[in-house]
């Protein structure tokens, strides 16, 4: 009998994959007839060493960067006959696989288990612990006399229905159940919108924010926050029906209930919505008959307490090609911009984005994308997987000139960023002090005068706050800061030698920023 594990030769475990499916066989037989001593191995178990085997077999045709990255994650669940449950960490990671290595995982798991082999993977939710079989599972039969295409995934299990139908199950939300307020980033330039956002899923209809509109730029998150509004009402019961629709989706099937004569139908449908969002109202512009209808749908949901949440890309007074009565009922509750999130949250969002995809990037790397993605959310999540694709494609590691080398080409001349850590590596390295001194309680003179002057070029050279950068100097506090900050310019304004110093590092920091 043969045992699979990492140990076995690939030539073996193909040559002998009759023994691999008898050993696997006889694991469930009655207790006496096991392979060993009437002991059986789980399914788990029959699933690791099978996993085991495909992966001795990938290895050899996969460099060495992509193997670590997007097949070492994967986590062997459960063997059912000849077909393999496998979990990944994310949609994405899910994905990727699909599109880049379909064809080498069908032929492995074939090689492996025989050609009636099938493979199933399972997409790890948030919340689910790691020893526990996932849904929703994602079928890819393997067949290799006839290639089948990647599959269409689903998305990963949400918290609620809402990603289905509304909690009365006759009507799909079109609700994406990834956009919660859990993962969306908070930051200066969304505040208001967010806090907004938060209390109408809390209180849909009841606040003064009614309708709620919320505009800005391609890219910032006005749908991710404004469909988090639906989940949130559906996934706490604070709404039964709530529909998420565009503009162009709206005005779509307005036109399709004319040709059909259902405008009775397709009115009274939403006009009975507890939440209604629409998203991008600009596109209501010049389209008449759509306006006027939904101009009576606005006032009938308005007038009994329901919810309307409405996104732009600008604010409602600036829209053009709108019935000036449909303008003013936009602005009767509260309007609300999100503005291009400042660096602090661009690496925020950056690092949420890698942890949910369960890949580990260097904080410079973060950094360095954050300091040079500045348009918008969605270009700095595409350089991101730029960043992936390019260290798995030609197996390079995930570092600063990786980067660099992807964003040239994306956003064309970039700046290796300033940060508080490289204030403090390059100012230690001028006084000749130890790193961990500056973040340290000691007293002496040569110390705290480093400490000051990195502190003072913190402020100067990057845009952290002050609380962001007592934190980096052993959680101190950020009136120290601004003593910090004081000294340092009233000592140079007295001691030329000193000037010279702080000049000379600060030199130093700009010239290190140029690529």
């Amino acid at each position: 009998m043969l045992t699979i594990d990492h140990s076995t030769s690939v030539n073996n475990i193909v040559d002998n994959r009759a023994d691999l499916m008898n050993n696997l066989a006889s694991s469930s037989a009655p207790e006496g007839n096991g392979p060993i001593g009437g002991q059986h191995p789980s399914e788990l178990e029959q699933a690791q060493r099978v996993w085991a085997a495909c992966l001795d077999l990938i290895k050899e045709r996969v460099n060495s960067q992509s193997f670590k990255t997007w097949f070492e994650p994967v986590v062997p669940q459960n063997l059912q006959g000849g077909t393999l449950i496998v979990q990944v960490p994310s949609q994405f990671f899910y994905d990727w696989l699909e599109e880049h290595y379909y064809t080498i995982i069908n032929t492995t798991i074939t090689r492996v288990l025989g050609p009636d082999a099938a493979l199933e993977y399972s997409v790890r939710t948030e919340e689910s612990p790691v020893d526990v079989d996932y849904s929703p599972v994602i079928a890819s039969p393997i067949r290799p006399s006839q290639p089948v295409p990647p599959v269409q995934p689903l998305p990963p299990a949400p918290r609620s229905s809402s990603n289905v139908t509304s909690r009365d199950m006759d009507f799909q939300t079109y609700l994406n159940p990834r956009y919660t307020f859990d993962n969306f980033i908070k930051g200066d330039s969304n505040q208001l919108a967010r806090a907004a956002a938060s209390a109408v899923s809390n209180n849909p209809g009841g606040t003064s924010f009614n309708p709620l509109v919320i505009y800005g730029g391609t890219g910032l998150g006005k749908t991710h926050l404004i469909q988090a509004i639906g989940n949130h009402a559906l996934s706490t019961g604070k709404a039964r029906r709530v529909m998420y629709v565009s503009s162009e989706k709206f005005t779509v099937e307005f036109v399709d209930a004319i040709q059909t004569d259902r405008i009775s139908d397709f009115s009274s449908f939403y006009r009975s919505m507890d939440i209604l969002i629409v998203d991008d109202i600009q596109f209501f512009s010049g389209k008449e008959k759509t306006q006027d209808n939904f101009f009576h749908t606005f006032n009938e949901l308005h007038q009994l307490g329901k919810q309307l949440v409405l996104s732009s890309d600008r604010p409602p007074k600036e829209l053009k090609g709108l019935d000036d009565r449909l303008l003013s009922r936009f602005q009767w509750g509260l309007t609300s911009d999100i503005q291009a999130p400042d660096l602090e949250t661009r690496i925020a969002i950056l690092r949420k984005k890698s942890e949910d995809d369960h890949i580990e990037l260097p904080q410079d790397v973060v950094e360095f994308i954050a300091a040079n993605v500045t348009s918008n959310i969605r270009e700095l999540e595409g350089c991101l997987i730029s960043v992936l694709a390019r260290a798995s494609l030609e197996g390079r590691e995930i570092n600063l000139d990786l980067a660099r080398d992807v964003l040239k080409v994306v956003v064309g001349d970039v700046r290796t960023p300033i940060t508080i850590e490289s204030i403090q590596r390059t100012v230690c390295e001028y006084f000749s002090v130890p790193e961990d001194m500056l973040r340290a309680k000691t007293r002496k003179q040569e110390i705290v005068n480093a400490r000051q002057i990195a502190m003072y070029l913190a402020k100067e050279l990057t845009n952290a706050s002050l609380k962001t950068i007592g934190l980096h100097f052993g959680g101190r506090d950020h009136s120290t800061v601004i003593h910090a900050y004081q000294s340092v310019e009233d000592q140079m304004r007295v001691d030329s030698k000193y000037q010279t110093h702080v000049t000379q590092i600060k030199r130093r920091l700009q010239l290190l920023g140029h690529v």
